[in-house]
């Protein structure tokens, strides 16, 4: 199945890879992380669950859902068959993903998309072999999943007949992988963490109550639309804007032999506003605001969605007349939404289960479980269970991971002590089971991923006082000036041996703020660098409220919507280099309504500029 590509900006990546290697092949080698703003349309990324009151309780499986009978059934039928086979499956599963998805996409006062439509997903997982060796064994990972679309609709035979061709053809791969693995086990050097492949886990049964879809006024949708994304033709500097609405509705079901059954309803409804200008030299400059919530009615209201449209334009007129930033080495303040990029980014995927085992990996933090990874004033916890925090919904919120396995808050790191990893059901060296952080797009296979990642800190400032505190600390180091970071827009890291272990947060609001009492200055076209161990060890103090984070995260088992959490950080030394850019020159013809046109006037030449 395609990306869906609703607006010509919406999924650029804001950053550029110069390596003679694909897309796929560059996330495979870095098993890096791109964390962004944007909306993503993969397919099937999740759908922000319904919350439940504290009384809630999981229900039984109920035969009810005519999928759910149909996967069960067609499951009992393929384990007899392949049960005589040579090898036989240990394990196997089928997920099916149901989506009905409206997308609305404005510019200028017009619509470009106004589309709904509905989609169906199956992955059949199969592992042969045994839980202590099976074929998904190392580089033989993908033979482990085979997916494919499926028939909308109840009807039982051309479902059970296309989940009946992908099992066929996932025993295919899965049966000559495994014999490939046990081959290549017996010639290759022992490897350092002998964890099985898979984890036993307790089997879960759990059926949502189905969501009646939720009514909107999609006409009146369409025309706040319209209008706001209207809003920006008053703006000659700002050279590309859209407007997109997403509202989802989704259903995620599970079984698998060991008698999983798990139906997972969900609802989301997405806004997202973007502008983007040009300066002179041709650096391209982007700013993007991004709402969430279950319903459209949990939105902004459009008065408030104009002020922030105001908003983004004074920034890009603010920024185009910016100087661009020289490289930097010095005190630092990273707002709470820049600074919980930088978590995620340089810390979260360190700490991800798989990283730990894969010898292709750095494993910054595999050795180092009851050491001090950070100031003792901080503690990090990842927490899918949890739906809204400092007035925001939380996009990495779900009730069952992509195993099977409930969602769990985990312990990460506690008072700057390393204590735990976001596992899925691959066990690493002395984590044997999952605690609920196996997720993936559909038709990758699961890895340990962040949901909510939440740093809370002991030793805080009210934030009114964190730039006095920046303040003293340039004056204390002889510096001219310090950084703050104000917003940010996403950041990707580097995990792997074969590439250096670094990370890049992308900032778009950043200030040079003066020792000696000049006005904070903003600036254009930086990027944080570094490399985590330094990094982590240079946090002064907090700010004392939380703020979030909401983005995508692309790493190798696809996208996946997360949140990050973090309060203002002050760094006594932060590393920023100039960001590459393209020298396209700005448009050269003005904007309709804005045309300089010129006239007489007593012999003399003048010029006048039409507005609108």
């Amino acid at each position: 199945m395609k990306i869906i590509r609703l607006a010509p900006a919406q999924l650029k990546l804001p950053f550029q890879v110069k390596l003679p290697i694909s897309a796929q092949e560059f996330f495979r080698l870095a098993a890096s992380c791109f964390m962004a703003l944007q909306l993503s349309f993969a397919p099937f990324l999740s759908a922000a669950p319904p919350e439940k009151s504290a009384s809630t309780k999981t229900a039984p499986a109920k035969s009810a859902d005519p999928i759910l009978k149909v996967m069960q059934s067609e499951l009992s039928r393929a384990t007899s068959s392949l049960s005589k086979t040579d090898p036989a499956p240990y394990f196997l599963s089928y997920t099916v993903n149901d989506q009905d998805i409206v997308v609305l996409v404005g510019a200028y006062g017009s619509l470009l998309t106004d589309a709904a439509l509905q989609r169906r997903q199956a992955d059949v997982v199969m592992r042969v072999g045994s839980p202590a060796l099976d074929n998904t064994h190392g580089q033989s990972r993908v033979s482990g999943m085979t997916s494919g679309p499926l028939p909308l609709g109840d009807n039982p035979e051309a479902i059970s007949r296309v989940l009946w061709e992908l099992t066929d053809r996932e025993y295919k791969r899965a049966a000559p992988a495994f014999l490939n693995v046990k081959t290549n086990t017996a010639v290759r050097a022992e490897e350092e963490d002998k964890s099985p492949d898979f984890s036993k886990e307790a089997a879960q049964t759990h059926t949502g109550e189905a969501l009646v879809p939720i009514g909107f006024d999609r006409a009146g949708l369409e025309g706040e639309i319209r209008r706001l994304s209207g809003a920006f033709r008053k703006y000659p500097g700002v050279y590309f804007a859209s407007v997109v609405l997403q509202v989802q509705n989704s259903n995620s079901r599970l079984v698998s032999t060991e008698g999983t059954a798990i139906a997972s309803p969900s609802t989301s409804t997405r806004l997202i506003m973007e502008a983007e200008t040009r300066a002179d030299d041709g650096m391209e400059l982007i700013r993007v605001e991004t709402f969430q919530a279950p319903s459209a009615a949990g939105l902004p209201s459009e008065a408030d969605l104009s002020a922030k449209i105001d908003k983004m334009a004074e920034d890009l007129k603010d920024l185009r007349k910016a100087p661009a930033a020289e490289p930097y080495d010095g005190p630092a303040l990273l707002s709470g939404r820049a600074a919980a990029v930088f978590f995620h980014e340089v810390l979260g995927h360190r700490l991800e289960g798989h990283r730990q085992r894969d010898e292709d990996e750095g494993q910054t933090f595999t050795k180092k479980i009851d050491q001090q990874v950070l100031p003792k004033f901080l503690s990090v916890a990842d927490d899918p269970t949890v739906h809204e925090l400092a007035g925001m919904k939380l996009s990495g919120s779900y009730e069952y991971d992509n195993e099977g396995s409930p969602a769990q808050r985990v312990e990460v790191i506690q008072n700057g002590v390393l204590k735990n990893f976001l596992m899925s059901r691959m066990p690493i060296k002395n984590f044997g089971v999952s605690n609920g952080h196996g997720r993936n797009q559909p038709g990758l296979m699961p890895t340990g991923r962040q949901g909510n990642l939440i740093v809370t800190s002991t030793q805080t400032v009210p934030e009114a006082q964190l730039r006095q505190k920046l303040i003293d600390e340039v004056k204390r180091q002889g510096k001219p000036y310090g950084l703050y970071f104000d917003d940010i827009q996403g950041g990707f890291t580097l995990t792997t041996r074969q590439l250096p272990q670094a990370f890049q947060v992308l900032p778009v609001v950043v200030y040079r703020v003066y020792a000696d009492g000049r006005p904070d200055e903003l600036v254009r076209g930086v990027d944080i660098v570094g490399t985590p161990l330094a990094a982590l060890t240079r946090i002064m103090t907090t700010g004392d409220q939380q703020h979030v984070f909401n983005g995508v995260c692309g790493a190798e088992s696809g996208s996946v919507p997360v949140s990050a959490v973090a309060p203002a950080m002050l760094f006594s030394e932060m590393e920023v280099q100039k960001r590459g850019h393209l020298h396209e020159r700005p448009p050269i013809l003005p904007p309709p309504g804005f045309e300089i046109t010129t006239t007489t006037a007593q012999g003399a030449l003048s010029k006048t500029e039409v507005k609108p």
